[in-house]
């Protein structure tokens, strides 16, 4: 049964473990086995798994795949991609062939501009804010020139902080809405510590302003943080290639092909339901390429789920469209990312992963992510219109069945050979994998 316990943070790793495993596992050795068994034999680099996060106990393993042949404004690269999902991994590659021979992908940021937000009760006259606010912008930006400074070094820093009326909202809620240029790092820390000197210097600012009241002096600043839905830095991505082009076989035309991959898309775009379907296959990319590269996927998720409900209405974030005989398939989509700062300097793989991708600068890791996320969306619009998304994902995931079954490396190959021809599902794997076992 398990039970509360005080001081567990305090506890060595060690100790951690044995509380664990005593509480919640019946067989305590097996669980500490398995635990272990994924710990670094490099002492220095387990310590540093170890420091990313509190109350470590093991790593947690994902397959780090790469997928090649990705052709980028003109320029060949390999793309890391960490993710458990089978199938994944290659159709993205497939993509990338697909229109390596094509002209590639074509991409351009459109901006790059962070948002923080210093959210505040004042209950007094707007017009008296408006009017402190006004004298007082100049001062909360000198306040911060000792975070801002070697940002500004670097063609960085704070673009502009608005004052903003949120009353209809909330009664008395209003925000300084501050707008950042943080160039490749993402930008977190040094957003948030700005925010936070900018909400210390109007509090005390507001306390000597003689037009206020007693009452309308008192500003309860109520949070501080920087925002994640980043509709201002921004990143379009294409392919593009003749109408007929889209075939490679004689079997369907290009048009076709074309024609029903638009009305695939056109669904999503008015279907809520198959377009948080179509999205998600975007982020399989987006994600996979944002982990391996030590960026933090969940706040690239809300961001990009809240941009694609921006019209007031959940929508797909890719376009295709037919015109002069050219079919075009395109997407805009808002990437925060980083490539200097948090675990882009720790992480070993992560610093191989930027290696591999000839240590791109944030605006250029944001196109090579979303490259990942536009060829994952073509692959897999392609294969629903075409042979259904099924057969090629089932054949993959056919692995992580028969190791389930823990088949022996003939036995997969007996097996592997077989659903060439036959269809995969579960039910087939283990009546195939059972007769083959029978046989032998």
């Amino acid at each position: 049964m398990s039970k509360s316990i005080a001081g567990f943070s305090k506890l060595s790793k060690s100790k951690k473990i044995d509380w664990i495993v005593e509480t919640y596992f019946s067989n305590t050795e097996d669980a500490k086995r398995i635990l272990k068994q994924y710990w670094n034999t490099d002492e220095k680099l387990q310590q540093l798994h170890d420091e990313f996060i509190e109350n470590t106990i093991t790593n947690y393993y994902l397959p780090l795949g790469v997928a090649p042949n990705f052709l980028i404004n003109d320029k060949l690269y390999t793309i890391p991609m960490a993710i458990e999902e089978s199938s994944v991994v290659a159709a993205a590659s497939k993509a990338a062939k697909f229109w390596l021979e094509r002209g590639g992908f074509k991409t351009r940021v459109i901006s790059t501009t962070k948002i923080g937000q210093v959210h505040f009760i004042y209950k007094g006259d707007f017009e008296k804010l408006k009017q402190f606010f006004s004298k007082t912008k100049p001062k909360l930006i000198q306040d911060s020139k000792s975070i801002t400074a070697n940002m500004e070094k670097r063609g960085g820093g704070i673009i502009d902080i608005e004052l903003r009326d949120k009353t209809d909202d909330i009664n008395n809620y209003y925000q300084l809405h501050a707008s950042f240029e943080t160039l490749d790092a993402m930008g977190a820390n040094f957003i948030n510590s700005c925010l936070e000197q900018f909400a210390t210097t109007f509090k005390n600012e507001a306390l000597m302003f003689d037009a206020f009241s007693v009452e309308e002096k008192q500003i309860d600043i109520v949070m501080s943080i920087l925002s994640n839905y980043v509709p201002n830095c921004l990143v379009r991505v294409e392919v593009s290639c003749k109408v007929e082009d889209l075939s490679e076989n004689n079997a369907v035309s290009g048009e076709a092909l074309a024609n029903k991959f638009i009305q695939a898309v056109n669904i999503a775009e008015v279907e809520p339901y198959r377009a948080v379907t179509h999205n998600k296959g975007i982020m399989n990319g987006i994600d996979a390429v944002v982990l391996a590269t030590g960026n933090d996927f969940r706040a690239v998720e809300a961001g990009v789920h809240a941009y694609a409900s921006r019209h007031g209405k959940y929508s797909s974030l890719t376009h295709a469209k037919i015109e002069n005989g050219i079919f075009t398939f395109w997407m805009e989509i808002p990437l925060a990312l980083g490539t200097v700062g948090g675990l882009t300097g720790l992480h070993p793989l992560v610093k191989l992963a930027l290696e591999l991708l000839h240590k791109p600068s944030a605006k250029e890791l944001m196109q090579i992510v979303a490259v990942a996320g536009l060829a994952q969306n073509f692959a897999a619009l392609r294969s629903l219109t075409t042979t259904g998304i099924q057969q090629g994902h089932m054949k993959m995931h056919l692995m992580n069945i028969l190791n389930q079954f823990e088949a022996n490396n003939e036995e997969k190959q007996t097996i592997t050979e077989y659903f060439k021809t036959n269809v995969v599902t579960h039910s087939a794997v283990v009546e195939a994998i059972n007769k083959l076992r029978v046989k032998n």
